[in-house]
């Protein structure tokens, strides 16, 4: 074989990077490989998405989104401190705009507490101090929430293993796997590698990975496209930090809501659209055997049977800018048409299970010699450093 290590990891994005960094800090005689089907790392999920360091107040007690986001978030502000690493600490307001969520909001706040994370329930007059053009009964203030650009903190990462003399390969798109009692062997477009382990950090693509070993998961990645508008600048001074609504307590996404990112800009959304491919990050964007894998899930279907509704409006405001504007018009009612101008679009690698349901909690399912991380949506980029700890953990029972 070309290239042998200790670990080979697939994909270079933030989860993939952030294992092999706690590899080397638990394990610096360890040699890894990184490998990554694009030109660059933290191309997909880990380079698309707002920027926001989750506090951990939305996951379940005691689940893995809720402690790895709690330690992940401390872990990434102290490798942005060490790195010097642009990033913020500014506060989110998760907004209540009827007398009827707040009680989910409530909900909402005990979730919080439950967790850890410092928090306080608000009325109109101190919601309206923190966000001026706000609409709103009451809100929850979150000021722990930050943002920071996890592109720059990927790239970082992947400097501090090169020093270290971890490989990333990039342009080395995986097409087979063959796991033995002794080791796995990866057959890649750049070469052919074979190591003691390999963790799956595929995103998108986990699932497949995990199929090409033979370790096919019940659950499926279905990818939603979220899609972006950015505030003109000279309408940024309606959002001055991060607005959030109630979310849905029947899906993992957080509804669409105003951001503003390291940079300065204010972004608006996500929706949650179904793309019509895995990476397809434009509306013109389609594979057809891709959709045809997505439609033809009976996990999918039955999804969609459940929660047509939902989908429908998702799609007219993809569709249509003034229904996405209405929406955000129910935290902001100032916001125009005219106030927005297309944003990059991201892409959610969703796991949803053969009922029908999204999801909830990160997945990893291991085989002897393979660990697969299936579900890592947000807040897996805040949580990725206390992943990489974890997975390292589970690596070295077999060390």
């Amino acid at each position: 074989m070309e290239t042998t290590a200790d670990v080979i990891i697939v994909g270079a994005g933030i989860v993939g990077l952030a294992t092999a960094f706690a590899l080397q800090e638990a394990y610096p005689g360890k040699t890894v490989l990184i490998l990554d089907k694009e030109d660059r790392v933290a191309f997909h999920q880990s380079g698309r998405n707002s920027g926001v360091l989750h506090s951990g107040i939305y996951y379940k007690p005691g689940s893995l989104k809720a402690v790895t986001c709690r330690a992940g978030k401390r872990a990434i502000e102290e490798f942005c401190e060490r790195e010097a690493v642009p990033y913020k600490i500014c506060g989110k307001v998760i907004v209540a705009t009827t007398e009827a969520e707040r009680n989910a909001l409530k909900t909402l706040y005990g979730r919080g507490q439950a967790n850890g994370v410092k928090c306080e329930l608000i009325d109109r007059t101190r919601l309206l101090e923190l966000e001026p053009h706000t609409a709103g009964v009451a809100a929850l203030h979150v000021p722990e929430t930050g943002i920071v650009d996890y592109t720059k903190v990927c790239e970082r990462l992947s400097s501090r293993l090169g020093e270290g003399g971890k490989r990333v390969l990039t342009n080395a798109r995986l097409l087979k796997l063959h796991e033995t009692a002794s080791h796995v062997t990866a057959e890649t477009s750049a070469g052919d590698f074979t190591a003691s382990f390999l963790v799956n950090c595929a995103g998108l693509q986990s699932d497949r990975v995990a199929a090409l070993a033979g370790s096919a998961s019940p659950e499926k990645i279905v990818p939603f496209r979220g899609e972006y508008f950015e505030l003109k600048a000279e309408a940024s001074y309606l959002c001055r930090n991060l607005i959030y609504p109630v979310p849905d307590p029947k899906f993992p996404f957080l509804g669409v809501h105003f951001t503003r990112t390291i940079s300065g800009a204010v972004v608006c959304g996500p929706n949650a659209v179904l793309a019509l491919a895995r990476e397809g990050y434009h509306k013109t964007d389609v594979s057809l055997s891709e959709l045809i894998e997505t439609l033809s899930y009976s996990g999918f279907r039955k999804l969609a049977a459940r929660h047509w509704q939902t989908g429908a409006g998702e799609i007219w405001r993809s569709i249509s800018k003034p229904a996405f504007v209405k929406a955000l018009q129910r935290l902001v009612p100032q916001i125009t048409t005219n106030d927005l101008v297309p944003a990059p679009s991201g892409i959610r690698a969703q796991a949803v299970a053969p009922d029908g349901s999204l999801v909830d909690d990160f997945s990893i399912r291991e085989t002897r010699r393979i660990v697969n991380v299936i579900n890592a949506p947000s807040p897996a980029a805040t949580a990725s450093l206390a992943v990489g700890g974890m997975i390292v953990e589970r690596l070295a029972q077999r060390f």
